[in-house]
């Protein structure tokens, strides 16, 4: 391998800069529309306060506005002082012995190879009779004497199967819901 010299290096680095003298010159011969770029298509950037406000209220790190948000206002009721209870979900599935020693039905614990959903609710000084209960494909909706809770869920489910159970000693109630899978045609091996 052979060694650069100083002045070799030199020669490289003034070949590889950019000459702005020369490029000056070229450009004023150029006409204006050899300048163009894809930055100049359609009309030019307003440079007004409005533009500057709307990019500020986008620029927060909500990741959508309220206003995008259409499934489910139906449900929600601005007048109802009741407060929301406090709610847990869960995911389930089936595991046998082949999955948990050997592995064979290719499970693994991610949500994608879960069966059902669990929404426990804690319902405290509430009898199951007082529980109105609402399960639609992405939302839940229940409504108590002292509570109310409109759930958007995070995976769709089979609305008219699943089951919910009032526990009286845990005041809790608790839905299970079946889910909705839309690869379950795909055999995962």
């Amino acid at each position: 391998m052979e060694c650069l010299s100083f002045q070799n290096l030199q020669a490289l680095s003034a070949l590889l800069s950019p000459q702005q003298d020369e490029d000056e010159e070229d450009n004023k011969n150029v006409s204006a529309y050899a300048q163009m770029g894809p930055g100049n298509i359609g009309p030019p950037p307003r440079q007004d306060k409005e533009v500057s406000t709307a990019y500020a209220k986008n620029s927060s790190n909500n990741i959508w506005s309220e206003e995008e948000v259409a499934e489910g206002p139906q449900y929600d009721d601005l007048a109802d002082p009741r407060p929301q209870p406090e709610y847990e979900i869960i995911l389930k599935q089936s595991v046998g012995t082949e999955d948990l020693f050997l592995g064979l039905s290719g499970k693994d614990p991610s949500s994608m190879c879960c069966e059902a959903m669990v929404v426990k609710i804690k319902l405290p000084d509430t009898k199951a009779t007082d529980v109105i209960l609402d399960v639609k494909e992405k939302f839940l909706d229940m409504r108590a004497p002292k509570y109310k809770l409109g759930l958007h869920l995070p995976h769709p489910i089979h609305s008219e199967e699943g089951k919910a159970q009032f526990f009286s000693e845990r005041e809790e109630l608790e839905v299970t819901l079946l889910l909705k899978r839309p690869i379950d045609c795909i055999v995962m091996q």
